[in-house]
């Protein structure tokens, strides 16, 4: 007889290893849908400040009478910084002498050397906030503004006013579209990765169930993980955000001016919750759900 024996492996540690829920592969997936769920709230947001900034660069310019006196044009000056539709620091006076250089230089245009009068007069620039860049509110400033003494005549671009405000539009419908996608798409995700993790427990579950464990004495602790990974899901997801973003600003350094610290945080907050609720409530239902079954259906 052969001292040869062969070993078989314990019931009971492959039964162990077989209802060991794989909770990294769920962490793992959680994280990457929540990064894209973030990297289209990142599109969103940076969108919004690029718009932002392209309404506040918009010129507004004030022509003023030939008549207008320095003590005027001060006051006026002084009237329009102070102005709560102003943005900061953009007020400037354009004298005629400067603006018929920038035309020279523009467009070969040098009226000294034509003997012609300057045909340009005194004027004041400003770039509006990006809240009064409709046309409606432009329309305001600009009949307030023709009610000082000493202005002449109100100028901005109609035409870049309006479509800047039909892109914005647009684009909002769009980021809104989107962002419901990605957040269906988190749930399904999400809730199907929580189910799969769970699989392996389900005769655990059952188990617990026919000894007399109440469903809340049961669904506890899954829930409490739960919790836990959505929460270290959130995490990593923000972390290679925030990676994403530093090696992006390394390569446009004009990203920096664009950045929006309070979205950034709402975004981030909106991630952790939505992991936590999400792996939450996908894990309250599948443990429900095995608790509901039959012990032939659990096979």
């Amino acid at each position: 007889m052969s001292n040869y024996t062969e070993k078989t492996p314990s019931p009971q540690k492959s039964s162990f290893r077989d209802t060991r829920p794989n909770y990294l592969y769920a962490i793992v997936s959680v994280s990457l849908v929540l990064f894209l769920l973030g990297f289209c709230g990142l599109v969103v947001i940076y969108a919004q400040r690029l718009v932002t900034a392209f309404k506040e660069r918009v010129n507004v310019l004030i022509e003023l009478e030939e008549s207008t006196a320095p003590e005027q044009v001060a006051t006026i000056k002084t009237g329009i910084e102070e102005s709560v539709f102003v943005k900061p620091g953009t007020v400037q006076l354009i004298s005629k002498e400067d603006a018929a250089r920038s035309m020279a230089e523009a467009f070969g245009e040098d009226y000294s050397k034509l003997d012609m009068p300057n045909p340009y007069r005194d004027m004041l620039s400003f770039n509006v906030r990006a809240a009064y860049m409709a046309s409606d509110s432009l329309n305001r400033i600009k009949q307030a503004i023709l009610q000082e003494a000493g202005v002449a005549e109100v100028f901005y671009q109609e035409n870049i006013v309006d479509n800047i405000a039909g892109n914005v539009g647009r684009f909002a419908y769009a980021a809104l579209v989107v962002c419901l996608f990605f957040i269906l798409i988190a749930i399904v995700l999400i809730h199907n990765t929580v189910r799969l993790a769970l699989y392996a427990n389900r005769f655990i579950i059952k188990n617990m169930q026919l000894v007399g464990a109440s469903w809340e004495f049961i669904s506890r602790p899954y829930l409490q993980r739960a919790i836990l990974h959505g929460l270290l899901s959130g995490v990593i997801a923000i972390g290679v955000l925030l990676l994403l973003v530093f090696w992006a600003q390394k390569d446009l350094p004009e990203l920096k001016s664009l950045q929006d610290i309070y979205s950034f945080a709402l975004l981030f907050s909106i991630l952790i919750v939505l992991g936590i609720l999400i792996n939450t409530l996908s894990t309250y239902f599948v443990v429900r759900k095995y608790l509901k079954m039959r012990v032939d259906d659990l096979y």
